[in-house]
């Protein structure tokens, strides 16, 4: 069951960064160009999202456990280390110069488009790497 929950909320997911345009790099570069040709449009789908995250959570948290899960898995880590920051600057680095950031990025392997491939490729390459080199291969994942 929690399979299917999980395409269902990824394809709304997609759905939803289709229809406001952010499967489009451009898009986001032009929201990246503060002196440039600056595109705000990024920002309000941002903004909705931050909007309905913060109502929703209000709302979800107040419940014992998630509709489709024994109890509820957050994060616990609350402190800024040398991991988080090189991981938001490789972030913030592939996602201006790709103009994706994973969730776009898989959702427009649909188009079929040669660059959203090789992106989403050497997305998982790094993944992979960063796991090695940090050794998360051999911790436990939770289990739900």
């Amino acid at each position: 069951m929690i399979n299917i929950i999980s395409l269902i909320s990824g394809t709304v997911f997609g759905f939803g960064l289709a229809l406001s345009g952010m499967l489009s790099p451009s898009k986001i570069v032009g929201f990246l160009d503060l002196f440039g040709n600056w595109d705000p449009s990024l920002a309000f789908v941002m903004g909705g999202g931050v909007l309905v995250t913060a109502i929703s959570f209000h709302f979800i948290l107040r419940r014992n456990s998630p509709f489709f899960a024994p109890r509820f898995i957050l994060p616990t880590k609350q402190d800024v280390d040398r991991q988080l920051l090189s991981g938001a600057a490789v972030f913030g680095v592939g996602w201006g110069l790709g103009g994706f950031c994973p969730g776009p990025a898989l959702s427009s392997l649909a188009y079929g488009d040669m660059k959203v491939i090789i992106f989403v490729a050497a997305m998982v390459i790094g993944i992979l790497a960063a796991k090695y080199a940090t050794g998360s291969f051999r911790t436990a994942q939770p289990q739900i």
